[in-house]
């Protein structure tokens, strides 16, 4: 129990911004085991926005609650998903050989393809969450991310990374059965607080992360960092719009 503990501070330190105790001893493959928590760090992230839409929903306006929701999940992970897409979407649309697009998503600076995946999926998910019914919006939020992250770590476990050093190198190596089984269970169990007919909006999740593994995998041989927060986040918009098209 105390190591499984270690390894959930690991996974909550790398993917929030918590002050956390310092982890001693740390090992390359301790954050690699850690993968298995990264879904149960988005039912934190989850909850944080299930109860700030709660709470604020019945204070301001909906459309106000949900921004400040949205917020509030920017400023628990530090905007660290959000950053991710923004660098991979430069790299990807600005760079035409692997090693250009490698160089552009490792700059710091944010180009206009990134700021325009900024603009287009912050207000998509937006949009999406306000239209969804309101008693209904904490338990898909608390799906969403949980659910999203599981994505990003079926992409540790699928394909290889592909820089030399970075701050996801030591999620390079492919996680242990054990690891990957606990992931699915945390990233899919609040589906379970959801009706069987929104199961059907993992439909669209499975085929944004087919589609942006294959684009990974022809055009970068593999994932950075940056492309696990991309993926993060277009499987949470998908999965939002998949709620609305069954819900």
């Amino acid at each position: 129990m105390k190591q499984q503990w270690r390894l959930l501070l690991l996974a909550l330190g790398f993917f929030t911004r918590l002050p956390l105790p310092e982890i001693k001893d740390f090992r390359q493959s301790d954050l690699n085991e850690a993968a298995r928590y990264f879904p149960l760090v988005g039912w934190l992230v989850g909850i944080v926005a299930a109860v700030a839409v709660g709470l604020l929903g019945d204070i301001v306006p909906l459309e106000v609650a949900i921004i400040l929701s949205m917020m509030a999940t920017a400023y628990l992970t530090g905007g660290f998903h959000e950053d991710g897409l923004a660098d991979s979407v430069d790299g990807l649309g600005g760079g035409w050989e692997k090693e250009q697009a490698l160089t552009i998503m490792k700059d710091s600076r944010l180009g206009s393809y990134g700021a325009m995946a900024l603009v287009f999926t912050l207000l998509l998910k937006f949009e999406s969450l306000l239209h969804i019914s309101v008693t209904l919006l904490p338990l898909v939020l608390f799906a969403g991310h949980a659910l999203s992250r599981l994505a990003a770590v079926l992409v540790i476990a699928t394909q290889d990374y592909v820089r030399d050093e970075g701050k996801a190198k030591p999620l390079a190596h492919h996680l242990s059965k054990t690891s990957l089984l606990l992931a699915a269970l945390f990233g899919l169990l609040p589906m379970l607080f959801l009706s069987l007919q929104l199961w059907a909006a993992m439909l669209p999740v499975a085929v944004v992360w087919i589609w942006f593994s294959l684009k990974l995998k022809k055009r970068l041989g593999g994932y950075t960092g940056d492309c696990l927060g991309a993926m993060q986040q277009l499987t949470e918009i998908a999965f939002y719009l998949g709620v609305l098209i069954w819900s």
